[in-house]
């Protein structure tokens, strides 16, 4: 995910930001301005009183109601967000927030276009007994979960395909998929 952050990056927004791993690696990577959003307010008063918090700066709100500028950002990311709003509109607000030449990163959950995607799921499912899980910090509470995701893999990559253009969208095992979105790529140069 690391390597698509813009060349140069000043400002970053996180919408969704849950406890705040993705901010303060982008503060460490040594992007000066960095906004993380959630409408979870016990998750912004965990972020706001992490050690590293420094001056990333937390916000209770949501795409509709954070006032945040449009194409003012170098770096747009929702990591298992999306999947809290409503689909198209909230690609369409992130998409809005990108500055010329900037990236929108979405990674998030979908359901499986059953039977079609069956040995892709039994094959997740094998490779997940073998997967290491995430540690949290002692005591920290997990962010809120919606389980399972509304909307399903065919449905995300047509949007996906419809609302950026030239958007590379890819699938991963433990029912996720990721797009990265360049503002200003060639429309012809689709990668869906």
């Amino acid at each position: 995910m690391f390597d698509v952050i813009p060349a140069g990056c000043k400002r970053a927004v996180d919408v969704g930001c849950g406890n705040g791993e993705l901010t303060r690696e982008l503060h460490r990577r040594g992007v000066p301005e960095i906004m993380g959003l959630d409408r979870d307010e016990p998750c912004i008063q965990r972020c706001r009183m992490h050690p590293e918090a420094g001056d990333i700066r937390y916000v209770v709100g949501d795409l509709s109601n954070a006032g945040l500028t449009p194409k003012g950002f170098e770096l747009v990311s929702a990591v298992a967000s999306l999947h809290h709003m409503d689909a198209r509109e909230g690609l369409l607000r992130l998409r809005s927030l990108v500055a010329p030449g900037g990236v929108l990163i979405v990674i998030g959950p979908a359901r499986p276009d059953l039977p079609k995607d069956l040995p892709i799921e039994v094959a997740a499912q094998i490779a997940g007994l073998f997967r290491s899980r995430p540690t949290r910090s002692a005591g920290e509470p997990a962010a809120p979960i919606i389980w399972p995701p509304p909307e399903r893999y065919s449905t995300m990559r047509r949007l996906a395909g419809e609302l950026l253009p030239g958007v590379h969208w890819r699938r991963h095992l433990m029912w996720r998929y990721s797009l990265v979105w360049v503002n200003g790529m060639d429309p012809d140069a689709h990668d869906i």
